[in-house]
């Protein structure tokens, strides 16, 4: 049995070892992150699971961005602990959460990723949506909580200025 809270501030510390340890060294170089320095975390739509016993199972996490000027959610990162993965964690924190953002009123959701694995939930690749460089263009995916939330949105991803 498996609770899902909000993360409070009090997690962080575990919360990034969880990322430290799933992810490899040097994550925090990426561009995404660039996207995330000194902006708030989506704070109502980022998640911790815990096992009965209270240990960090998985987390997720969103960042706000712009494209075109356009409010997007930036999804991640996902993290799962190695000794918890195959149990379906990601997947169950990824479907509740873009289910509480779709509830909130949020539109668009957009993360760097492999297709393969996020197309069972609904992301397909994005066109005219540029990360910062060095993002492969094939891992820039999008999906719609909204019908039509996509279209016609193009151009840079940027950091939310408030």
């Amino acid at each position: 049995m498996y609770r899902l809270e909000e993360e409070k501030e009090a997690d962080w510390w575990e919360v990034e070892a969880l990322y430290d340890l799933c992810f490899a060294p040097g994550r925090t170089a990426l561009s995404s992150y660039r996207l995330r320095d000194g902006v708030d975390r989506v704070k109502n739509l980022c998640h911790v699971l815990r096992d009965h016993d209270g240990v960090l199972a998985a987390v997720i996490r969103y960042w706000p961005v712009t494209v075109g000027g356009q409010r997007v959610l930036l999804l991640g990162p996902v993290a799962v602990h190695p000794t918890r993965q195959g149990e379906g964690l990601g997947g169950l924190l990824i479907n509740e959460s873009l289910a509480e953002a779709r509830r909130l009123g949020w539109e668009r959701v957009l993360l760097v990723g492999d297709a393969p694995y996020y197309k069972r939930f609904g992301f397909e690749k994005l066109s005219g949506v540029e990360m910062p460089p060095p993002t492969n263009p094939d891992r820039v995916l999008g999906l719609e909580l909204q019908p039509g939330a996509w279209d016609g949105v193009s151009g840079r991803v940027e950091k939310f200025n408030g």
